[in-house]
């Protein structure tokens, strides 16, 4: 979509036929030529109407990030697969405007989602995007959530940001090619976002990244949203309030853990033998190297010292890890495994890994269970050697 047509698509004329095809989607239930056939009925040029077909896919894919948002936001489908899910841009919103910065500039903006998350915690918002279409398409966003700010086509890396009371940036880490592993090949690259970390502001940063490249006085938040991890946040030395953070996201709120939580921080990883409790930390958790925080908290261990799996004696919730009950030990080689299952009645069979080469997809197939009795099977490695375990899911 240029930027001419989805202007058009701003106007009356282009609401109107936006209109037409969310009708005729919904009435050809989502069938691509019933509803494109629609649509041209009405609008003959084939941009136009390509535009506000794509518009009505992509709202209603943007659901899972935007909610009811959705439904009257507009996108590319690039720009929403790198858009921040809005709880998670919530609660990174909340967080800056406890430290009332007043405004916060987004370098890089997209369509515009944290824009929007920023304004409604009451920040006074500006952003920038090299694209032009991506900048219109914020300033349109903002606009149809009754939402004020300002955005503008600019190289944020040109700007001069002192009259703003903190800065946000999400490097882009996409190519021509696909993924860029090189931090010096992120849009902007790493050597500017360096430079922003040295005044008040937040960077947004891909999960796996290295704990090495974060200077010390900044703090890496990791964040997952009902256990899956979104992405890892930056906070800038006059904003940072620990070193290393895990923040929890799921249906009952929100929970955090620093490592001033985790009384081994420093110390021998503490290693013990299987209990009557197995505990799977967050995937934030783990990111954020604060699993024998979670031992801590089960009064437990670790099962190996490289393995992220905490056991216990003792049932605990917790909700910076999913709890098993340890119903007993099954024989770890495949031959032997698959009687044992088959002995049990297993049918259904949810398999976890870590630390074993495994893929289990591959192993569930090859075991051809035909039981009727579901079970979770965990295969890991225990004091360094392969361990096969039946276990049952806490509620």
């Amino acid at each position: 979509m240029d930027l001419e047509t989805f202007r058009w698509l701003l106007t009356d004329a282009g609401q109107r036929l936006l209109a037409t095809a969310a009708t005729a989607y919904a009435d050809e239930a989502g069938d691509p030529v019933r509803t494109a056939t629609e649509v041209r009925r009405h609008e003959p040029d084939p941009a136009r109407a390509a535009a506000a077909l794509t518009q009505v896919r992509l709202r209603i894919a943007a659901e899972a990030k935007f909610g009811a948002d959705a439904a009257s936001m507009y996108f590319t489908p690039d720009a929403l697969e790198q858009a921040t899910r809005m709880r998670v841009a919530t609660h990174r919103a909340s967080r800056l405007s406890l430290a009332a910065p007043g405004s916060v500039i987004d370098l890089g903006c997209g369509i515009g989602g944290d824009l929007v998350a920023f304004a409604r915690a009451g920040l006074t918002v500006a952003g920038v995007d090299l694209d032009p279409v991506r900048a219109a398409i914020a300033e349109a966003n903002l606009a149809a959530l009754g939402l004020g700010g300002a955005v503008a086509v600019a190289d944020g890396t040109t700007l001069d940001l002192t009259g703003f009371g903190a800065v946000f940036a999400d490097p882009a880490r996409r190519g021509g090619r696909g993924r860029v592993f090189d931090v010096e090949g992120w849009t902007p690259p790493w050597s500017f976002v360096q430079s922003l970390l040295a005044r008040s502001a937040v960077v947004k940063v891909a999960p796996g990244i290295d704990h090495g490249l974060v200077p010390e006085s900044v703090e890496a938040e990791w964040v997952s949203d009902r256990g899956e991890v979104k992405e890892a946040a930056l906070w800038a030395d006059r904003l940072a309030t620990c070193g290393r953070r895990a923040t929890v996201l799921g249906p009952g709120g929100l929970a955090t853990l620093t490592e001033e939580d985790d009384p081994f921080d420093g110390e021998p990883r503490p290693v013990r033998s299987l209990g009557d409790y197995l505990y799977e930390p967050d995937g934030a958790v783990i990111r954020a190297g604060l699993v024998t925080a979670v031992a801590a908290g089960v009064r437990g261990g670790l099962v190996d010292e490289h393995i992220a799996w905490v056991t216990s004696d003792e049932e605990f919730r917790t909700p910076f890890a999913r709890g098993y009950r340890v119903l007993e030990r099954l024989p770890f080689r495949e031959k032997q495994l698959k009687a044992a299952l088959r002995e049990r009645g297993v049918g259904s069979l949810t398999i976890k890994t870590r630390g074993v080469d495994v893929v289990p997809e591959q192993l569930r197939k090859r075991l051809a269970l035909t039981g009727d009795r579901p079970a979770t099977l965990v295969l890991t490695r225990i004091a360094g050697s392969g361990a096969a375990l039946l276990v049952d899911p806490l509620p």
